[in-house]
C-alpha cells in the first residue's frame, strides 16, 4: 500500500511539473502574436493548404501523454490530454473496461476528442466523448490552472471547452467514465431498401437500447445497412480490417461478423469510406503502414500539394432525426455522393456552446451524423457552403474540422457567442489562442484576421 501511495504521489508530481513548464511557456508572451500547440499525435483536422497556424509560435505540450489512474471500482480514468485512444483502449482493456465513446482513429487524443467533438457507435446511448467526462484541468493563457467540473465555480468553462478547438485554454488533464467490456464484439448487418425503414430501425434500437453499438453505411439511396453490435465472451472466428480488407465494404456483403473488441473500436482506422490505398495491390504493399496516423502526418507535411480552390469534401453533418428524410432527399438531388457513414447521436442536453436560438422549438433528442468523406468537387459549386446553408435551414450543424465558409454573422447564429465571450474573458482575455471563428473559419483557411 505504501508503495502504491508513493507511486501515486510521483505520478502527481510529474504531472504538476509538466503543467508548471507549460505555464512558464505562456508567461510573458507578447499578446499580439497567436500561438498554437505542438503535440505528439498528428493533427486531426482536415488538412488545409494554407493553414496559418503552421507558422505560429508553439507551446510544447508533447509530453502530456500519461495515463494517471484507472479505477476499476468507480469505472473512471484520469489521464493527460495527449493520450491517444489506441494506448488508452489497450490500458483499460486490461481491466475489462473501455472508454464509453472511442473515436474511429487510433491516434485521436482524449483532449482532441473533447475539443473537436468526437462521437462513435455508442453515441446513440451516451452522446459524445465529452458527455462521459467528469472533470477537466485547464491551463489558461496567463498560466493559471483551473479545475473544472459541471458543478463547481468553473462549470461554464467545463461546458464550453467542448467544441472549442483549443481556443479557450490548454486542456491538460481529464477524468472520464469507463464501461465494462468483453473480449469480442458480434456485429449484425440489418439491410434496408428504403430510408423510412432505415430510420424506423434506428429509432427502434434507440428506444429499446437493446444493442451496445449502432452505426451504419448508406451505400446508395436504395441500399441502407445498419450495423448493430454486442459485446460477447467468445467468437467462432474473428475478422480484422487493418490491412487488406475494407470494413465499410464488408457491411454490404456480410450478415454478421466477429471482431476482437480493440479491432472493432478501430475498424475504420484505415479510412471510413475513403480508404487508402484504394487498390488491393496497393494495400498489399503499403496497407500495413498507411494507417490514419501516417496519412494525416503526410497530408500535413505535403499541404502545399492540396487543392485550395476546390478541396475534397471531408465533413460530418448532424441532422435532427425528424429532418433526415428531407435532408437526404435534398442531398441526393443536389450532391449525390455515396457511400455515407451514419452515426446516431444522442443530444444529452442543450449544450452551452450552441446558441439558444438553435434549440428553439427543437424536439429531437436524437441526431444522425452523416459523414461525407472523399467527395471530389468538380464543378463551380462550393459544396461546403451549400451544406452550411442547408443545415442552418433545417436546424442541423456541421463539425468545424472541415473547410468552413461561414460569415461571422452566420457562424454566431449557431454557436453561443455570449457564453463563449464569458469564458474567453477568464481563460484567454488577450486572444492568444485566437477566437473560435477566427481560428476555424479564417486562419485555418489561410485568411488573415
Amino acid at each position: 500500500m505504501l508503495g502504491e501511495l508513493h507511486s501515486a504521489l510521483e505520478v502527481d508530481a510529474l504531472h504538476a511539473a509538466k503543467v508548471e513548464r507549460i505555464a512558464r511557456q505562456l508567461a510573458g508572451r507578447p499578446t499580439d502574436r497567436p500561438v498554437s500547440l505542438r503535440k505528439q499525435a498528428p493533427p486531426h483536422q482536415v488538412p488545409k493548404a494554407h493553414d496559418l497556424r503552421r507558422h505560429d509560435d508553439k507551446i510544447d505540450i508533447s509530453d502530456l501523454t500519461s495515463i494517471i489512474e484507472i479505477d476499476p471500482v468507480t469505472r473512471t480514468c484520469t489521464a493527460e490530454s495527449g493520450v491517444m485512444f489506441c494506448d488508452l483502449v489497450a490500458a483499460t482493456l486490461r481491466h475489462g473496461l473501455v472508454p464509453i465513446v472511442v473515436p474511429e482513429l487510433k491516434t485521436i487524443t482524449i483532449g482532441g476528442a473533447v475539443s473537436g467533438c468526437s462521437i462513435e457507435s455508442m453515441s446513440y446511448k451516451y452522446g459524445g466523448f465529452h458527455d462521459t467526462c467528469l472533470e477537466y484541468e485547464v491551463i489558461t493563457a496567463r498560466g493559471q490552472v483551473l479545475t473544472c467540473t459541471p458543478e463547481n465555480q468553473n462549470s461554464l468553462v467545463f461546458q464550453m471547452i467542448h467544441g472549442s478547438f483549443g481556443t479557450l485554454g490548454i486542456l491538460s488533464k481529464l477524468k472520464f467514465r469507463l464501461v465494462p467490456a468483453k473480449p469480442f464484439v458480434r456485429v449484425e448487418y440489418e439491410k434496408h431498401e428504403t430510408l423510412a425503414e432505415y430510420r424506423a430501425a434506428i429509432m427502434r434500437h434507440y428506444q429499446t437500447k437493446d444493442v451496445d453499438f449502432m452505426d451504419g453505411i448508406i451505400h446508395s439511396p436504395r441500399e441502407y445497412v445498419l450495423s448493430v453490435g454486442q459485446f460477447v465472451d467468445s467468437a467462432p472466428y474473428t475478422s480484422r480490417y487493418d490491412w487488406l480488407k475494407i470494413y465499410y465494404q464488408s457491411t454490404q456483403t456480410l450478415t454478421e461478423d466477429y471482431l476482437e473488441t480493440e479491432h472493432y473500436l478501430f475498424r475504420y482506422d484505415r479510412g471510413v469510406t475513403n480508404v487508402h490505398p484504394k487498390s488491393w495491390i496497393g494495400r498489399l504493399l503499403l496497407g500495413k503502414v498507411m494507417h490514419s496516423g501516417t496519412m494525416l502526418r503526410a497530408a500535413d507535411k505535403l499541404h502545399f500539394l492540396l487543392d485550395d480552390d476546390k478541396p475534397d469534401i471531408t465533413l460530418d453533418v448532424f441532422v435532427p432525426m425528424s429532418k433526415v428524410e428531407e435532408f437526404l432527399a435534398w442531398y441526393e438531388r443536389e450532391v449525390g455522393h455515396f457511400p455515407l457513414w451514419c452515426v446516431p447521436y444522442k443530444r444529452v442536453h442543450d449544450y452551452e456552446w450552441i446558441d439558444e436560438r438553435f434549440y428553439a422549438g427543437m424536439e429531437d433528442e436524437l441526431f444522425l451524423d452523416l459523414a461525407i468523406y472523399g467527395m471530389k468537387q468538380t464543378d463551380e459549386t462550393n459544396y461546403h457552403k451549400l451544406m452550411e446553408d442547408k443545415l442552418r435551414e433545417l436546424g442541423g450543424i456541421k463539425t468545424l474540422i472541415a473547410h468552413n465558409y461561414y460569415s461571422e454573422t452566420e457562424f454566431w447564429q449557431t454557436f453561443n457567442k455570449p457564453n463563449y465571450d464569458k469564458v474567453k474573458a477568464i481563460t484567454d482575455p488577450h486572444n492568444l489562442f485566437r477566437d473560435l471563428y477566427t481560428k476555424t473559419c479564417r486562419a485555418a483557411m489561410g485568411r488573415e484576421d
